[in-house]
């Protein structure tokens, strides 16, 4: 039995505050909360009698007398993040303010199927809270973010299209084995949503992340919120055509902007200018790896290629074509982006930004920011500790 059982709907609001706010006062809390600055008090009071907040100093004075920061009690707990990508394994302990405990990253396929994936997953959490002293008993809420559709609802993939054996496989039943904290299983690019949500302590309340790696995903934030749809599919814009005569994507339709400007795609591209002669660069990594990867194409790109330049430049071009339609539709204020491609450089942003100022309207440009993400490869893991914490207590507020 732990504080968490008993918590009432007003203790658990006043602890998403402090969560969100990464440090608040007692008056902060009342403003935000609107409560009544004696309600305020009393339920923080209780929740540090509970050890569930702790004061971490004084705040800066605006006259009077300097209020106390506030924030979730560093032996709360633990957090469980998961990061699973198509091609690799991010797991990480965090503390309730999301310091990093304990990480580690490796290569995974997830053609391997759920069991031999997460077999190893569950390896790693192990392990991870074993070299930071702590035990499954000590976990609060476990976060994994998956490359495919969603049912946020339920937790389970549904046909996905880059990992068919996980279709309707419960990842939250499988890892509840070993926890008795509860588990969150969402869209890889949700979490990053997430993240920068967190990051940006909600200060902005409509925006977009766009990850681009072995696929194409978008997660939407509106009104503060990470919006999922009706059935947990929304932000799947990988599969939105933007040729009509392009490749078969793996879904199964023509010229999804995935199939021809994600990872694998600009690999492909780069592979058939090597053996057409068109890129010296290009042949001779190829030659020397037997693969070309799209930091290769990066790398022949710095060094003037200029195949490698039109590579990236088309592939900016289209993702900012299918993203032109997503701000004439959406009007963010801003657009992350995020994933392997962040790693290519300032030509792919150049070439998406500029296709998008093209293709859309006026209004929904003119203060419109696209940008990578500051978080760079942390997003996924940051977001995976935000679902565990966010939700964990939205369900025992839930439940108060």
């Amino acid at each position: 039995m732990t504080p968490w059982d008993h918590l009432a709907t007003h203790e658990a609001a006043v602890l998403q505050t402090v969560f969100w706010s990464a440090g608040a006062s007692r008056l902060a809390l009342a403003d935000q909360l609107a409560y009544s600055k004696t309600k305020a008090n009393s339920v923080v009071a209780g929740l540090l009698d509970q050890g569930l907040l702790e004061e971490t100093g004084l705040q800066g004075s605006t006259g009077g007398r300097r209020p106390e920061t506030l924030q979730l009690h560093r032996d709360l707990g633990v957090l469980i993040g998961a990061d699973l990508g198509a091609t690799s394994v991010d797991v990480a302990i965090m503390a309730p303010d999301l310091r990093v405990l304990a990480h580690h990253a490796e290569a995974a396929d997830v053609l391997s199927g759920p069991g031999v994936v997460l077999s190893r997953v569950r390896a790693l959490m192990r392990q991870l809270l074993a070299q930071c002293g702590k035990t499954p008993a000590q976990v609060m809420g476990i976060g994994l973010g998956v490359p495919g559709p969603v049912d946020f609802a339920h937790g389970m993939l549904v046909n996905p299209p880059l990992m068919p054996q996980w279709d309707g496989f419960s990842i939250r039943d499988y890892l509840r084995e070993d926890y008795a904290a509860p588990v969150f299983v969402d869209n890889d690019v949700n979490l990053m949503a997430l993240a920068e949500l967190w990051r940006l302590k909600r200060s902005l309340p409509n925006f977009l992340v766009i990850k681009v790696g072995t696929g194409i995903g978008c997660g939407i934030v509106c009104h503060g919120e990470v919006y999922r749809g009706a059935n947990g599919s929304a932000g799947d814009v990988g599969h939105i055509c933007v040729d009509a005569h392009g490749p078969r994507c793996h879904c199964g339709n023509l010229g999804c902007v995935e199939a021809m400007a994600a990872g694998p795609a600009m690999a492909r591209r780069a592979t058939e200018a090597a053996l057409a002669g068109e890129s010296a660069l290009l042949a001779e990594c190829l030659q020397n790896n037997g693969v070309i990867t799209p930091l290769d194409v990066a790398q022949a790109s710095r060094q003037g290629d200029t195949a490698a330049n039109h590579i990236i430049q088309d592939a900016g071009s289209l993702i900012g074509q299918m993203l032109a339609s997503m701000v004439n539709f959406f009007n963010p204020s801003h657009v992350f982006i995020g994933g392997g491609i962040t790693r290519i450089g300032p030509l792919f942003l150049a070439s998406v930004r500029q296709s998008v100022y093209k293709r859309s309207l006026a209004l929904s440009t003119r203060h419109l920011d696209i940008q990578f993400t500051p978080l760079a490869e942390k997003a996924g893991l940051v977001g995976a500790g935000v679902l565990a914490l966010q939700e964990t207590l939205k369900q025992r507020g839930a439940a108060a």
